[in-house]
C-alpha cells in the first residue's frame, strides 16, 4: 500500500507540478490573465460593439442574434469562439452600432424594416417565450439596471434586454406584442487624468418600445419626428409603442451617452458579481460544518472505543458484553478482503472517480486564484474538460491498483473500460440531447467540427493517458492484505432491518447532499436563470466539507456493517456516498417545478438531460470518495488484528 501511495505521490508529481509551475511563470510574467486585459481609448476612438446569442430561461434554447431580423451590417463576421463558448451556445458577431469614445450622439437611425407575416411570426414567438439579446463591449456584457423596490433601494443588474413585451391599449382586452426598437445605451468609462484615456467599466441600455413617424416619404435622410435632438425631442418612456403586425414598418434606433465613474477597472465586474445574499452562503457553511462535527466525533468515537478493546483484550480486562460485542468485526477478518463481485466494474468507478476528483479539485483550485475569470467566457468549461482528458492519466493508475489486488490479469481490457464507460454514456446522452436542440435550430446545437473535436481529444488524448496510467499501475507490486482471506466463504447472519443494504445506502447519501444542497441552490440558478456563479471561495469550502462528509459517514456505516458480521462492504462504500447523487437528481426535479417557468417539452428535457449528466458524474465523485475512506479505514482496523 505504501509503495503504492509513493509511486502515485510521484506520479502527482510528474504530471500536476510543472503544470501549475507553468501557471505560476505565467501569472508573474503578466499581471493579467489572456484576453482580459485593459484597453485604453482615446477620445473619438471607435468601439466595437458585438451581438451575443439570444437567451430565454423559459425554453433555454438559445438563438443567433441574427436568427431575427434585426438590422445586419454590410459584412457578418464571427468572432472566434473557445471550446467552452461554443458549448454554451455563445455566437458572437459583429454589429451596425457605431459608437465612437465620449462622443454621444441621440436619435441614430440603424434601418427601417417591413415586416411580413412569417418574420411577425418570429418576433412574435420570441417576444412570447421572454427572449433577451445579449451583447458586448470591451468584454463586458450588455445589461439593464433595475432598482430594487426595497428598504434600500440599489441596483440590480439584469443580463441582456427583452426582444419585446405583451401589452393591451388602454380600453382594449385583445393582447398585442409591442417591440423593443430604441436602445439608449450608456457607456460608463474610468478616466486617467494624466494621459486623458480611458478605460470602459460599464454598458448599460434601457429599452423603449415606440412608434417612430417622419415626414414625407421614407429615404436614408428623412428625419424622425418622434425622436430629433435638433428639436430636443428624446424618447423616454414607451407611451406610443410598436406594434409588431405583418406589414407594419419599424424604425430601429439607439442613444449613446457616456458617463465618468470612479469605478476602476479592476473592479468593472464587481457589480455584475455583486452578491447581496452571502449570510446565506455563510449559513450553508455552518450547516455544513455542524454535519461534519457530528460526524467527526462519531468516527473519533469508533476508534477510540476500537484502540480500547484491543489494549484492553491485552488487559484481559473485558466484561462480558465487550467481549460478546468484540465477536463483531473482528469475526470477519477472514472475509473483508475477500474480492467482491464485479470486481472489474468497481476498479473502472473508481479509477473513473479518481479522474473526477483531480479534474474539480485542480478546477476549484485555479477558480479560487482567479484564473477563472467570468470575463473569460467559456473559460471555465474549457478547463475542465481539458483537466478531464489530461487526468486520464490517473484513472488508469487507480484503477489498474486496485485490479491488481484483486488478483486481475487484464489489464488493457480494464484500461479499455475505465477510457470509455463513463465518457461514452455522457456522449450518448449528450449527443441525443444535441440532435434534439438541433432539431430545434437552436445556436446551442453543437456543430459537428467541434463535435469531432470532442472526440479526437477523448480518443486521441485521454485513452492513450489512462493505458500509460493503467500500464504503470499494473507494474507496480500488488498491494498486501493486512489478514489472510479464508479459502471457505463465512456465513452472513440474518441482518437487522435498518442494516439492509438499500436502507443503509439511502440513509449514506442523506448527509452528504445535505451538506451542500444550499450552494447547489445558487448553482442551478446562476445556470438555469442566466446569472453570474463566481463565489469559488464558498464553493470550495463547501466542496471539502463534501469530501469529509462522504468520507465519515460511509466510515461509520462500514463500521456498524463490519459489527453485524457482514463483510461485503466494497459495493456498499461506493453506493453509500454515491446515493447523495440520487437526492440531487430528486432536489433538481423539485426546483424544475418550484422555480422555473419552463412549459415547452424540448426544454424540459434538456433540462433533465442535463440534470442527469450532473448527478451521474455526482454519484462518481462522491462514490469514489466513499470508497477510498472506507478502503483507508478497513485496512487501518484490520491491520491491529494478529
Amino acid at each position: 500500500m505504501e509503495s503504492g501511495s509513493r509511486s502515485m505521490n510521484r506520479l502527482t508529481a510528474t504530471i500536476i507540478w510543472p503544470i501549475l509551475f507553468l501557471f505560476l511563470i505565467h501569472a508573474a510574467h503578466c499581471f493579467y490573465l489572456p484576453g482580459v486585459s485593459p484597453e485604453d481609448f482615446q477620445k473619438g476612438d471607435l468601439l466595437k460593439v458585438k451581438v451575443n446569442k439570444l437567451t430565454s430561461i423559459k425554453t433555454q434554447l438559445p438563438y443567433s442574434y441574427y436568427s431575427l431580423p434585426f438590422c445586419p451590417p454590410k459584412k457578418i463576421v464571427d468572432s472566434a469562439e473557445n471550446l467552452g463558448e461554443v458549448l454554451r451556445g455563445d455566437r458572437i458577431e459583429n454589429s451596425p452600432y457605431v459608437f465612437k469614445m465620449r462622443e454621444p450622439h441621440m436619435c441614430t437611425v440603424l434601418c427601417r424594416i417591413t415586416l411580413d407575416a412569417k418574420t411577425a411570426k418570429q418576433f412574435k414567438e420570441k417576444i412570447d417565450d421572454e427572449y433577451r439579446v445579449n451583447m458586448i463591449l470591451d468584454n463586458l456584457p450588455l445589461v439593464v439596471p433595475i432598482r430594487r423596490l426595497d428598504q434600500d433601494s440599489s441596483t440590480v443588474y439584469q443580463l441582456g434586454y427583452h426582444v419585446g413585451l405583451k401589452g393591451q391599449y388602454s380600453g382594449s382586452k385583445e393582447e398585442k406584442y409591442f417591440i423593443h426598437n430604441h436602445l439608449a445605451f450608456t457607456v460608463k468609462y474610468h478616466r486617467d487624468p494624466q494621459t486623458d484615456s480611458a478605460r470602459i467599466v460599464g454598458f448599460e441600455v434601457k429599452p423603449y418600445s415606440i412608434k417612430h413617424e417622419y415626414e414625407g416619404k421614407w429615404n436614408e435622410k428623412s428625419r424622425l419626428t418622434t425622436c430629433d435632438p435638433h428639436n430636443k425631442r428624446t424618447v423616454v418612456n414607451s407611451n406610443t409603442p410598436q406594434e409588431v403586425e405583418a406589414k407594419k414598418e419599424i424604425i430601429f434606433t439607439y442613444d449613446v451617452e457616456y458617463q465618468e465613474s470612479d469605478v476602476k477597472w479592476a473592479s468593472r465586474w464587481d457589480a455584475y458579481l455583486l452578491m447581496n445574499d452571502d449570510q446565506i452562503h455563510w449559513f450553508s457553511i455552518v450547516n455544513s460544518l455542524m454535519i461534519v462535527l457530528f460526524l467527526s466525533g462519531m468516527v473519533a468515537m469508533i476508534m477510540l472505543r476500537t484502540l480500547y478493546r484491543d489494549i484492553s483484550r491485552y488487559n484481559e480486562l473485558e466484561t462480558q458484553e465487550e467481549a460478546q460485542e468484540e465477536t463483531g468485526w473482528k469475526l470477519v477478518h477472514g472475509d473483508v478482503f475477500r474480492p467482491p463481485s464485479n470486481s472489474d466494474l468497481l476498479c473502472v468507478y473508481v479509477g473513473t472517480g479518481v479522474q473526477f476528483l483531480g479534474m474539480v479539485l485542480v478546477t476549484m483550485i485555479f477558480a479560487v486564484f482567479g484564473f477563472l475569470s467570468p470575463s473569460n467566457r467559456g473559460g471555465l468549461m474549457t478547463a475542465m474538460l481539458l483537466l478531464w482528458v489530461f487526468m486520464g492519466i490517473f484513472a488508469g493508475y487507480a484503477s489498474a491498483r486496485l485490479y491488481k489486488m484483486f488478483k486481475g490479469a487484464e489489464w488493457k481490457k480494464l484500461a479499455f473500460w475505465t477510457a470509455c464507460m463513463f465518457p461514452g454514456i455522457v456522449f450518448a446522452i449528450f449527443f441525443v440531447l444535441n440532435a434534439i436542440i438541433w432539431g430545434q435550430k437552436s445556436s446551442g446545437a453543437v456543430p459537428f467540427g467541434t463535435m469531432f473535436a470532442l472526440v479526437l481529444m477523448w480518443f486521441g488524448i485521454s485513452v492513450p493517458l489512462v493505458f500509460v496510467g493503467g500500464y504503470v499501475g499494473f507494474k507496480k507490486p500488488a498491494i498486501e492484505d493486512p489478514v489472510r482471506t479464508n479459502k471457505i466463504p463465512r456465513q452472513i447472519p440474518e441482518q437487522a432491518w435498518y442494516m439492509n443494504p438499500t436502507f443503509s445506502i439511502l440513509i449514506g447519501g442523506i448527509l452528504p447532499f445535505g451538506a451542500v444542497f444550499i450552494e447547489l441552490f445558487f448553482i442551478l440558478t446562476s445556470i438555469w436563470l442566466n446569472q453570474f456563479y463566481y463565489i469559488f471561495g464558498f464553493l470550495f469550502l463547501v466542496f471539502i466539507i463534501l469530501l469529509i462528509t462522504c468520507a465519515e459517514i460511509t466510515i461509520v456505516l462500514c463500521y456498524f456493517q463490519l459489527c453485524s458480521e457482514d463483510y461485503l462492504w466494497w459495493w456498499r462504500s461506493y453506493l453509500t456516498s454515491g446515493s447523495s447523487a440520487l437526492y440531487l437528481f430528486l432536489y433538481a426535479t423539485f426546483y424544475f417545478f418550484t422555480k422555473l417557468e419552463i412549459t415547452k417539452l424540448v426544454s424540459g428535457l434538456l433540462y433533465f438531460g442535463y440534470m442527469l449528466i450532473a448527478s451521474y458524474a455526482f454519484f462518481v465523485l462522491t462514490g469514489t470518495i466513499g470508497f477510498y475512506a472506507c478502503f483507508w479505514f478497513t485496512r487501518l482496523i484490520y491491520s491491529s488484528v494478529k
